[in-house]
């Protein structure tokens, strides 16, 4: 009886932004959405700072000045409209970014409040707009432009990658990975795998820091 030889598992790394990068393409195609790369690198950007839900929210007030941040989406939009230039670039970004995330994440509970969809996109759509009349650099007005005119389309793609992927998990990829690289941690590593990224085996890791 001849003995059966195992195949030696092979595993290759893929960074999270690689993992993030793959999500959006899959998702553009999906859902038929044709753009160009920046906006593409745009979302990658996206869902990787709001891995961190900390990022969702803003503190009740300023650390610095104590001055009381705007707490709803139409405060934040007319504190911005009547800021100094960098800051009132800063908070249109973050409030279009905001709505585009929480619309494609969160618009299935958002159709059973008042404020739904509709109105996130009225304001995020608002928000990239002002940003791409008041951004110096071509190319990202162009990308702000694009998330301004075509908002909905863009919130059904991360609509379909909130569907399909593991990236509600409670836990950061990046943290898990930056654990992972770290510790060697089994646990992590399980867990970067159940979400499609795979990893360098320990050896590999250890003789790349020694390099």
């Amino acid at each position: 009886m001849r003995e059966k030889r195992s195949t030696p598992t092979v595993e290759l790394f893929v960074s999270p932004e690689g993992y993030f990068q793959e999500l959006v393409q899959k998702g553009l195609s999906q859902r038929k959405v044709q753009t160009f790369p920046m906006v593409e690198a745009y979302l990658v950007n996206l869902l990787q700072h709001y891995l961190d839900a900390r990022n969702l929210h803003d503190p009740a007030y300023a650390s610095e000045s104590g001055a009381r941040n705007p707490q709803t989406l139409a405060e934040m939009y007319l504190t911005a409209q009547n800021a100094e230039s960098f800051v009132k670039a800063e908070m249109l970004r973050k409030l279009g970014d905001r709505t585009l995330y929480i619309s494609g994440f969160f618009g299935d509970s958002l159709s059973r409040k008042i404020i739904d969809v509709d109105y996130y996109a009225e304001i995020g759509g608002a928000a990239y707009a002002s940003l791409a009349h008041c951004t110096r650099e071509d190319t990202m007005a162009r990308v702000y432009s694009v998330f301004s005119d075509r908002f909905l389309e863009f919130v059904d793609v991360l609509t379909y990658i909130s569907h399909h992927s593991f990236i509600k998990s409670d836990e950061s990829i990046l943290r898990l990975y930056e654990r992972y690289m770290r510790t060697g941690s089994e646990l992590a590593r399980e867990k970067l795998e159940e979400m499609g990224v795979l990893t360098l085996p320990q050896d590999q890791v250890k003789l790349g820091k020694q390099s």
